[in-house]
């Protein structure tokens, strides 16, 4: 995956969309951005258990899985050094230029993919010129792919520029399954950072849109829980067993009862439910996976809460054990509105850019806010900010792409943000 230095963004973004891994097992996608950023030449490059708290790390895969991609890696011809850094499930880097004294301003991207197989229908550009997924399975339905493009090219850019003080590009594993916010932001890396700007690309904003700071994303947590009774002959001897079925779907079926609460939105969701034998089995284990978000982070809270009682309560009801585990979890974090002020007065004189919106609500979770949380709990300023981009089909879809004009207006307005940044303190 080298690439020539006079490789465009758009080149660059397609390197990555062709070689898409999933959160924790982004170890070709690590290697790449290693290589980039070395390219460029910075100061200081942290990779994988450098760049991330080993012991804040969530839903983490099983080692098995971890393997398999690693191996993956390997075969492709990541460098030994790079595959020892990030084995077990230890992506991500953290890119620091040193340009003497000035604020320390941050960037955030994500780096990891979706398990979804990706359209190979002709009307799908990436499979109609060449660069759809060859990871079957797995694809950029989100824009990752973009977001590392523009970070790349905003590193570079900034580094040709005239800007005093210290700029990090923090590239997070495991955004999608909300796992590599916390580790990164508990890394140390974040520490002494005075302005930090995330990213994303879209979002049903079209190319030449600008959002300069969102506001109330969901907090959110990821559950899953696993009801254990005893099986049984169906037509025997059913009162024998202990039916996790009916326990689950009692807890299903309550779930979405749980009241909504009178301080703001809550949600709630079971996505999946597997489990049992046989039709004439009483069923001993079964497994749900859920989430719940809340319009902030004590509302997340409460209907966690709420749904780790009703887990308990359909469990007892029906003779069963339960045992809830939060996988991932994320909280609310707004903009602050002097950073997002300023990104917004700088997008109007970037070209390309033909609307700047001031701020948005979000609607809905990012981990992202780990890190936004960590720079303003001490004393920093941090904005989210979106990138319009057309997109003919919705995010987390087989046919998602992006329009690739929207690349050099991201770098653009990123760089000429961080310079501007550079000439003011917090």
């Amino acid at each position: 995956m080298s690439r020539d230095p006079r490789t465009s963004l758009p080149d660059l973004r397609r390197a990555f969309h062709r070689h898409p891994e999933p959160g924790w097992r982004e170890y070709q996608t690590t290697a790449r951005v290693v290589e980039e950023v070395e390219r460029i030449g910075v100061d200081e490059v942290a990779v994988g258990r450098e760049a991330v708290a080993t012991d804040e790390r969530m839903a983490v895969p099983p080692e098995a899985d971890l393997d398999r991609w690693l191996d993956r890696a390997r075969r492709a011809g990541v460098r030994a050094e790079i595959l020892e850094s990030t084995a077990d499930g230890h992506t991500g880097v953290v890119a620091t230029l040193d340009r003497g004294d000035g604020p320390c301003v941050g960037l955030r991207v994500d780096l990891d993919a979706i398990s979804m197989k990706e359209s190979d229908e002709a009307s799908h550009r990436p499979a109609a010129e060449g660069f759809r997924s060859e990871h079957e399975g797995y694809m950029h339905a989100c824009g990752h792919d973009a977001h590392l493009a523009i970070a790349i090219g905003t590193l570079e850019a900034v580094k040709a520029s005239e800007f005093e003080g210290t700029f990090k590009v923090f590239f997070q594993p495991a955004e999608e399954i909300s796992g590599g916010g916390k580790a990164m932001a508990e890394s140390g890396h974040l520490d002494g950072v005075d302005y930090l700007i995330a990213l994303h690309v879209g979002l049903d904003h079209p190319t030449g849109e600008v959002v300069a700071g969102i506001e109330r994303p969901l907090a959110m947590a990821h559950l899953t829980a696993t009801f254990e009774g005893a099986s049984a002959h169906a037509g025997k001897a059913p009162s024998q067993g202990a039916n996790a079925i009916q326990a689950a779907a009692c807890a299903i079926q309550n779930a979405y009862a749980i009241p909504r609460h009178s301080d703001g939105l809550t949600r709630v969701n079971v996505g999946r439910i597997e489990g049992g034998a046989a039709s004439n089995v009483i069923a001993e284990e079964v497994t749900i996976d859920a989430e719940v978000r809340g319009e902030t982070t004590a509302l997340m809270e409460y209907t966690r809460t709420e749904l780790e009682r009703v887990l308990y309560a359909a469990a007892e009801m029906h003779d069963c054990d339960v045992a809830p585990r939060m996988i991932s979890e994320s909280p609310r974090v707004d903009s602050h509105p002097a950073l997002r002020d300023l990104i917004g007065n700088v997008a109007w004189g970037v070209d390309g850019i033909d609307r700047v919106i001031p701020s948005e609500e979000f609607g809905v979770s990012e981990d992202g806010t780990y890190l936004m949380q960590r720079v303003q709990d001490d004393g920093g300023l941090a904005s989210y900010v979106l990138i319009g981009t057309d997109h003919p089909t919705s995010h987390h879809t087989p046919t998602f792409d992006i329009d690739e004009a929207s690349l050099d207006i991201g770098v653009s307005l990123l760089s000429e943000t961080v310079v501007e940044l550079s000439r003011r303190r917090p």
